[in-house]
């Protein structure tokens, strides 16, 4: 691969937290330029996070509608959710959510991809799995609370999400990524040359 990303780290005279919140903080940074100047960066402090692209044996993409508050919209999204636990892992997050939120066990998870959501202004790492041969669980569904309560929940063919992306009729992050990223894989080297779901993960390391 010609290019890619590449850990460095410049120097940091002073640190602050202005902002505690209950999952994530902001923080301030006085920060060394290369010409020797100073400047401040305020950033989000995240945790991190996991969400999963569920693909049954009909190409279809199990996907969710949940009001998100801070955009004013009811987005249709893949499940996701937070890495609660420092060093947790990431699969077992993501089989969580995919329980909780879908109802839904799959037998074969890969690694889709990696992304910074906004690297300007947080530090929030993603890991977005794909997760096949999916079936439902057995036994009561778990209980849900606040937006989740007017959560509906749906399958898609992979093709019309790309073009509802590509036409801006979709918006949430992890979606977008992964359903491109996943049309990508089909045309290219294919499903099973996908990372393992096991693959080290730097930005956010973990336990076995």
């Amino acid at each position: 691969m010609g290019i890619k990303d590449t850990a460095e780290e410049w120097q940091v005279n002073a640190t602050a937290t202005p902002f505690v919140g209950n999952k994530t903080s902001v923080r301030t940074d006085e920060v060394v330029m290369p010409d020797g100047s100073t400047v401040t960066r305020d950033y989000q402090v995240h945790p991190g996070s996991v969400a999963v692209l569920a693909l049954d044996g009909q190409g279809r993409v199990l996907v969710l509608s949940q009001y998100r508050h801070p955009v004013r919209q009811k987005l249709w999204e893949i499940p996701a959710g937070l890495l609660d636990v420092p060093g947790e892992n990431p699969l077992h997050a993501a089989q969580r959510e995919l329980y909780e939120e879908a109802h839904i066990k799959a037998e074969d998870w890969r690694v889709l991809t990696d992304v910074y959501t906004t690297p300007g202004g947080c530090d929030e790492a993603v890991r977005i799995f794909l997760a096949r041969e999916i079936s439902d669980v057995e036994g009561e569904r778990f209980a849900v609370e606040h937006e989740e309560l007017d959560m509906e929940l749906d399958r898609v063919p992979l093709e019309e999400l790309v073009r509802g992306v590509l036409a801006g009729e979709l918006h949430n992050n992890c979606l977008v990524v992964g359903v491109l990223s996943l049309s990508a894989a089909l045309a290219g080297d294919g499903l099973d040359a996908l990372r393992p779901a096991d693959a080290p993960w730097p930005a956010r390391p973990f336990e076995a």
